[in-house]
């Protein structure tokens, strides 16, 4: 989520042209940086949420990327907010 964040800046700024030059520069796949920026498509509070998750230290992280991708396909926030809270138990 921070890295969305990160890359949305680059490109609001002007340091990159384009999502195809920030996946250059970040040296991933067009793909992977498409399926990044998609996370500036979940609700705020969801965004908020997932950066102030609680770090894990001895085990895999419960929430990832993967999971996310059904939540933001959906333009309504309310509908995010059932599946992220499914998710996030």
């Amino acid at each position: 989520m921070a890295l969305a964040i990160r890359f949305e800046r680059l490109l609001e700024d002007g340091v990159v042209a384009n999502q195809s030059e920030l996946a250059q520069l970040a040296r991933v796949t067009q793909p992977r940086m498409t399926q990044i920026m998609n996370l500036l498509h979940l609700a705020p509070d969801i965004q908020e949420a997932i950066l102030f998750l609680r770090t894990v230290a001895s085990s895999r992280d419960p929430i990832h990327e993967h999971m996310l991708r059904n939540i933001g396909q959906s333009v309504l926030w309310d509908a995010q907010r059932s599946q992220w809270n499914r998710v996030a138990q």
